[in-house]
């Protein structure tokens, strides 16, 4: 899919998001009740985020989501914890699932 936009909502009970094909006009929206937490190194050049419940949107380069076996946008279920230092992603793990491959449910 070419273009995609995402908006993001706050004040809810759970942080929702919503997610359109611009092309078809097709639109989603995902529930993300998270937790979270993000820690950011003492020099500020990586973050280390952790996130258990639904996760998202977790949007990866293409080459990323191939080294990492993730769609290029998704929302996830269970644990997800990576870092991004200067020059992008340095680790990824989930142990849990992709719950939305969101290119894929947009089509």
């Amino acid at each position: 899919m070419d273009r995609v936009a995402a908006r993001a909502q706050s004040g809810h009970r759970r942080p929702i998001s919503s997610f359109t094909n611009l092309q078809s006009g097709k639109t989603i929206t995902e529930t993300m009740n998270g937790p979270g937490k993000a820690t950011v190194s003492a020099d500020g050049s990586t973050i280390t985020e952790v996130h258990t419940g639904l996760n998202g949107p977790m949007i990866l380069a293409p080459a990323d989501a191939q080294r990492f076996g993730l769609p290029t946008v998704s929302v996830t279920a269970g644990r997800l914890a990576f870092s991004v230092g200067p020059n992008g992603f340095t680790a990824l793990t989930l142990n849990g699932y992709v719950a939305v491959d969101v290119c894929a449910a947009l089509r």
